[in-house]
């Protein structure tokens, strides 16, 4: 696996921390649960995208760009970092939001990320729920070209191959670091959503013969279409690497149990996990991602469907800046 041979951008602070959840731990009565702390890369309060924003962006600037354009949710994780990264580079953004949530109140549309894209300098048009935010992205660059601009578009989540290498990137990462521990992770956990985290850590593991598995915690689709949308990556994610086939279904596992009523809605379960590791840990998780995908471990921890002698990375990709957006569900804790 060469990932010298694809251009990248030097941003993130990396490696992130691997640290033990030694409190958290003990209130589950085990496994051992550590964090890999993907919260902590650095770009506008850090987060997973920066891993995949270095390759992207290495590609835009190869590629001549002089706009970036993406999208996402109202309150997207992926979107504020995007935005950042462009300012970074002197590069314009523009930004599509799709209105996922129906009436929402006044935070959720005006503050947290969204806040920070207009500070970062994106430019924002705003989509209703249930369109095709991708050809939405594709048409908008098609009406930049035409106008003599040199946009470079990038999917929801950053989440194609190219996105992907930062987090085979990461596997490899969190392979150096456990063997400098003397750590045997028995398996890696993370919320999943557009799929690109979860397909470049199977594949990175994949390509390293490495034996760890990964679950994904799905935040949105249900678990046939999310295992689906991850397996077609993380496939091709592996042809790029390694000009080979290779990743099989049974490589791919989601749990789409703790999803809720929606993408971006509250559950009792994602505000206790956020609750628990803020009190125990002195840790942030957000709303939409690392807090459902922390609800998820915990319950199948207190299920028994993990053993209590396991060592267990969660992957933490970041998102706290969401959280003043969803300040009535914390407000009074």
């Amino acid at each position: 696996m060469h990932l010298s041979k694809f251009p990248r951008l030097h941003i993130a602070h990396l490696p992130t921390p691997l640290e033990p959840l030694k409190r958290l731990s003990t209130e589950l009565g085990g496994p051992n649960i550590w964090i890999k702390r993907d919260d902590c890369t650095g770009l506008a309060g850090g987060g997973n995208k920066t891993r995949k924003l270095e390759f992207l962006l290495a590609d835009a600037l190869e590629k001549g760009a002089d706009i970036i354009l993406t999208q996402g949710a109202v309150q997207s994780n992926h979107v504020r970092q995007t935005a950042a990264i462009a300012a970074k580079l002197g590069l314009a953004c523009h930004v599509l939001l799709e209105h996922r949530i129906e009436d929402p109140d006044t935070d959720y549309r005006l503050n947290g990320n969204v806040m920070l894209d207009g500070l970062f300098g994106a430019t924002i048009d705003y989509r209703p729920a249930g369109g095709d935010m991708n050809a939405e992205l594709d048409s908008l660059a098609d009406q930049l070209r035409a106008d003599g601009r040199k946009p470079y578009a990038i999917p929801g989540g950053g989440s194609n191959e190219i996105g992907a290498l930062g987090y085979a990137d990461a596997a490899l990462e969190l392979l150096y670091q456990a063997r400098n521990m003397d750590l045997k992770i028995d398996r890696v956990v993370h919320a999943t959503g557009s799929a690109g985290t979860q397909a470049g850590l199977v594949a990175g593991l994949e390509a390293t013969n490495s034996g760890v598995p990964v679950l994904g915690i799905g935040v949105r689709a249900p678990q046939e279409k999310q295992e689906a949308n991850v397996l077609k990556l993380a496939q091709s994610t592996f042809r790029l690497l390694t000009d080979k086939e290779g990743v099989e279904a049974s490589d791919v596992n989601a749990n789409c149990n703790y999803v809720g009523p929606g993408y971006g809605l509250p559950t009792d379960s994602m505000v206790e996990a956020i609750n628990m590791l803020a009190k125990l840990e002195g840790i942030l998780l957000d709303p939409v991602y690392s807090g459902k995908g922390m609800a998820g471990l915990i319950d199948l921890i207190r299920q028994g469907a993990l053993s209590s002698d396991e060592n267990i990375v969660f992957i933490h990709t970041g998102g706290a800046q969401a959280l003043p957006a969803y300040r009535s569900l914390f407000s009074a804790s």
